[in-house]
């Protein structure tokens, strides 16, 4: 039979001709993406038992610097292993229960960069767009090898429609990892980076309060207070340990509306058998749920989130999410709730 069909149809191209078929095929599509298309390594894996966990590597802000060039604006170095940078969507004017959000209560893009001790760079990140921007800006991330762990809303209500997606980029080139991550930014209306006021606005809450009732001490990030909380458990994905507190936080942003009463938005980490116990105890405490979901896709132990919202007496927004809290393994961290 295959003699007859070479025959009539002459013989089959080799293995190799058809892989060059292929990519020339593809090719017209990555043009598309630009010079600096991510050469990204395997898709993400679950990691095999036995092997041992990928280390991040301590870094300075210069090597950083061509990440902040490709993405054009700077960022922050944080422990060492941790350089991220914020998008705040300011450009938006978007209500939600009849509440004014600010870009730093729920509205704030941010991407963080760890460098791994095998010569490769993570990018993990939460990107805020428009439902008219989104699926132009998903198309130019696949073009760059930018994967979506998580594509889902951060608010009830709301107007305009907005989404906010996770992404995931594993590389030995960062920059082009920023590249890709810029121009899939350059498909929204996200504005150029301001650097932050040094002064920022005051928070008119009792913020001495909230952090008694959290047991914890928040932040004033720009006029909104924010309060995080960290993993205790080593968190991994992909076989790549992740530095304490990336991507496994519950924070807390608290928006002042007047006399003491604040607009909550925010997100839990939980594992699995936390979930139950955590939405039970924020539905008891007048606290709305908005989202459970994933937020990667080969994280170990697998972690859920439940993005949520009140408006109401600060404090006692406070207490009903320190019954919650207590319901999960973590701890109190000075690290500041994405912008």
């Amino acid at each position: 039979m295959t003699a007859e069909r070479e025959q009539k149809t002459g013989p089959r191209p080799s293995i190799a001709r058809r892989n060059i078929l292929a990519a020339a095929a593809a090719a017209p599509v990555l043009a598309g993406a630009g010079a600096h298309t991510a050469h990204a390594v395997p898709p993400p894996h679950r990691r095999r038992a036995g092997v041992p966990l990928i280390e991040p590597v301590s870094t300075t802000e210069a090597d950083w610097k061509g990440v902040a060039r490709a993405l054009g604006r700077g960022g922050s170095l944080m422990r060492k292993t941790v350089f991220r940078t914020g998008f705040a969507r300011t450009d938006l004017h978007v209500v939600s229960r009849d509440v004014e959000v600010t870009a730093g209560l729920a509205l704030g893009s941010h991407a963080a960069f760890i460098r791994y001790s095998d010569g490769s760079t993570l990018m993990m990140g939460d990107i805020v767009s428009t439902e008219d921007e989104l699926q132009r800006m998903l198309d130019t991330m696949h073009a760059h090898g930018i994967r979506q762990t998580a594509i889902h809303k951060h608010l009830l209500a709301h107007s305009p429609d907005m989404w906010w997606t996770h992404v995931h980029g594993h590389s030995k080139d960062a920059t082009a990892l920023a590249a890709g991550l810029r121009e899939a930014l350059d498909c929204t209306g996200t504005p150029p980076g301001v650097p932050p006021s040094k002064t920022p606005p005051p928070v008119d809450l009792d913020t001495a309060g909230i952090d008694r009732a959290l047991r914890a001490k928040g932040s004033n990030d720009q006029g909104i207070y924010k309060c995080v909380f960290a993993r205790r458990e080593r968190i991994s994905d992909g076989g790549l340990l992740l530095p304490a507190g990336s991507g496994a936080t519950s924070a807390f942003n608290f928006q002042p509306l007047s006399h003491g009463r604040a607009a909550l938005n925010g997100d839990f980490a939980m594992i699995a058998e936390e979930v139950h116990d955590v939405l039970k105890a924020l539905r008891k405490g007048g606290i709305e749920i908005v989202e459970l979901h994933n937020h990667g896709l080969t994280d170990e132990p697998r972690l859920f989130f439940t993005h949520l919202w009140a408006v109401d007496d600060a404090v006692k927004i406070a207490k009903a999410l320190r019954t919650a809290l207590d319901c999960t393994n973590v701890t109190p961290t000075s690290i500041k709730a994405p912008n």
